[in-house]
């Protein structure tokens, strides 16, 4: 049975090796709080010196202004471990990340803040930037089915952790899915206590 976990607006961002800190720069991770930082999203490639919109970044064109799913390519989320990257892409409104690899770090800390991240073949990759050039691309993500539906029958495959699709389909992170596990770790404690008295 399918299951649109997102539905949307795809932008691409033609570059490898997208780092942290081109993500979100260090003069922002200042706050204490985990709001606010949709603005600083690639804020050294969104603004010029003068504080005005690039008009040469992808972000800021038109047709992709709504966006909600990104389309890169290898690497993405290189660098330090901040968790403020994924706050900023997940603040500016994306959901789902598809890239041909992601940085270990990033993609836990992305998918506990609930986005979905897909990783592809390189040739896929290139086929869903080709795609792309044709015109702005409006996708689905049937995340029970792992597919991402193109349009006109059109249809791209993905592998995911079980745990981690099953933790997006239910909404929870780690603590969430751990508190689901309560009623047997009562039963268990409660045994332990008749079992080992003395452990109080």
């Amino acid at each position: 049975m399918s299951q649109i976990f997102a539905s949307g607006l795809v932008c691409p961002l033609d570059k490898n090796n997208v780092d942290t800190d081109q993500i979100i720069p260090k003069q922002f991770l200042t706050s204490v709080s985990r709001d606010g930082f949709a603005e600083a999203l690639f804020y050294d490639w969104r603004y010029q010196a003068d504080g005005s919109a690039n008009p040469d970044f992808v972000l800021n064109f038109p047709q992709y202004n709504g966006a909600s799913i990104l389309l890169t390519r290898a690497n993405f989320g290189c660098g330090s471990s901040r968790e403020h990257a994924p706050w900023a892409i997940q603040q500016y409104g994306f959901g789902v990340i598809i890239a041909e690899s992601f940085a270990d770090i990033f993609f836990n800390n992305s998918v506990n803040n609930g986005m979905l991240l897909i990783s592809l073949s390189g040739a896929n990759i290139e086929m869903l930037f080709n795609r792309s050039k044709q015109g702005p691309q409006q996708w689905q993500i049937d995340l029970a089915n792992q597919e991402i539906l193109l349009g006109n029958n059109g249809a791209v495959g993905f592998s995911i952790d079980p745990d981690v699709k099953q933790r997006l389909l239910s909404g929870l992170d780690f603590i969430g899915a751990s508190e689901t596990l309560n009623p047997q770790i009562a039963e268990f404690e409660q045994n332990r206590r008749q079992q080992l008295p003395w452990l109080g």
